[in-house]
């Protein structure tokens, strides 16, 4: 039996108190993360389980980056006219109805979030959502959350949707194909079952303001139809290397910067204005945050469930129940730590299974589907999540603020019954489940 240590309980204090800080909103966000993560680093140099280098380390380049480039080419396209373009017709097409207008939305970005990353989804969605439901005159709350939750679920579809998958998928080489084919079924149940429950929870917010969508259609056009065409052709470079980035092994970032590169060459912007579009204090405090579950990560507190599961794995008759547990246990930690860290933790202890006869591929299905809807429960717990808690501020809309409390009135209900809805599918296709 492994003994919580001393570095553990340090660890989790400081993430503890760096959360209930956050949550609480006594401070800015990113100050409370910036905090917490020099608080691990110190406690963490002075204990002995944590330095500075592994900190720097502990920072995910890859996600800030893709960040930061996505956000520039965000930036570029606006003054173009396109999102005012798309807002309108958008609205146009839904009739004005807003449970219709949700429904849609939420659609496009699940299946987008499918083939690309579900942050680069929410980046593009979260403006042109703000944007469509001023000209309707309804709060854009309901719908950045609802885009932020489903992108995470249609994320866990595939294998390029979310980074965990990757992780799983290369570590347990698995296809694309299998991938989709294996958690194609518990996705689809899941975001049907979710759809409807927003609808339910939303439904004093969905409320038509009696604004004629026709009328808005003739008024808003493209501003700048050379420069859109220049911004389309950069994004479009990013998405074809968004689906072949594994093939040529290229990190998501790198993709993202080459577009960014193009977009820059051709429009020549004034860079200190582009600048000042990056959203610097959502980078800021993923930095801060990436810093604190580092810590956590080498205090060994993670490790601690992982070495419990596969105790309880030895045994055949329990494979369903133990792939259960990591379904859930993984979930609920990634609601309120990366999953990045706990997806990193379990793939060597899950492939450490199989040299004792047994058969691990149910394990990595449950653990695609915890991570994948996990992030759902709280405003920390995806990026996505963040960035849409981001734009409802940047909105100057004082009813669109999603604070944590609101993400988590909504939030948790939607992962606790993701979760019964993915672990009824698997335990009746569990056949399904025991390969990879």
């Amino acid at each position: 039996m492994q003994i919580i240590t001393p570095e553990m309980w340090t660890s989790a204090l400081v993430l503890v108190v760096s959360y209930v800080l956050i949550f609480s909103e006594r401070m800015h966000r990113t100050i409370a993360a910036i905090l917490g993560a020099v608080v691990m680093i110190g406690v963490g140099m002075w204990m002995g389980f944590y330095t500075q280098e592994a900190a720097v380390l502990a920072v995910d380049g890859n996600t800030i980056l893709l960040l930061a480039a996505m956000m520039m080419l965000v930036a570029l396209l606006r003054p173009t006219g396109a999102f005012d373009y798309a807002a309108v017709h958008i609205t146009h097409w839904a009739n004005g109805n807003p449970k219709l207008l949700l429904i849609y939305l939420s659609l496009a970005v699940s299946v987008i979030s499918m083939i690309l990353d579900n942050v680069t989804t929410v980046i593009v969605f979260a403006p042109l959502t703000v944007l469509i439901c001023r000209l309707l005159k309804i709060n854009p709350m309901p719908y950045l959350m609802a885009e932020a939750m489903l992108s995470n679920i249609g994320g866990a579809a595939t294998l390029v949707g979310d980074p965990p998958n990757l992780m799983i998928g290369s570590a347990a080489d698995i296809s694309f194909n299998s991938f989709l084919v294996h958690m194609g079924l518990p996705v689809l149940v899941v975001w049907v079952g979710t759809v409807g429950l927003m609808l339910f929870l939303f439904r004093e917010q969905l409320v038509n303001s009696g604004e004629d969508p026709k009328k808005l259609v003739a008024t808003h056009a493209i501003k700048d139809a050379q420069g859109l065409r220049r911004v389309l052709f950069a994004l479009f470079i990013v998405v074809v290397l968004f689906f072949i980035h594994h093939n040529l092994h290229l990190l998501p970032a790198y993709a993202s910067f080459i577009g960014l590169t193009v977009a820059l060459l051709l429009l020549r912007p004034d860079m200190e204005e582009l600048f000042g579009s990056v959203n610097w204090s959502v980078l800021f405090f993923f930095a801060g945050l990436f810093i604190i579950v580092g810590g956590v990560e080498s205090s060994g507190l993670l490790d601690l469930f992982g070495h419990m599961l596969a105790t309880l794995a030895q045994d055949p008759a329990m494979l369903m129940l133990t792939g259960l547990l990591l379904m859930w246990v993984a979930a609920i930690l990634s609601a309120v730590v990366d999953n990045i860290p706990f997806t990193v933790t379990m793939i060597p202890i899950i492939l450490g299974l199989e040299s004792s006869g047994v058969n691990i591929a149910p394990l990595w299905w449950a653990l695609a589907l915890g991570v994948g809807l996990g992030g759902n429960g709280t405003h920390l717990g995806a990026t996505a999540n963040i960035i849409a808690v981001s734009e409802s501020e940047k909105s100057g809309m004082p009813e669109a603020r999603i604070s944590p409390m609101i993400w988590m009135r909504t939030g948790l209900p939607v992962m606790f019954f993701g979760l019964i809805l993915a672990s009824l599918v698997y335990w009746l296709f569990f056949e399904l489940f025991t390969t990879a």
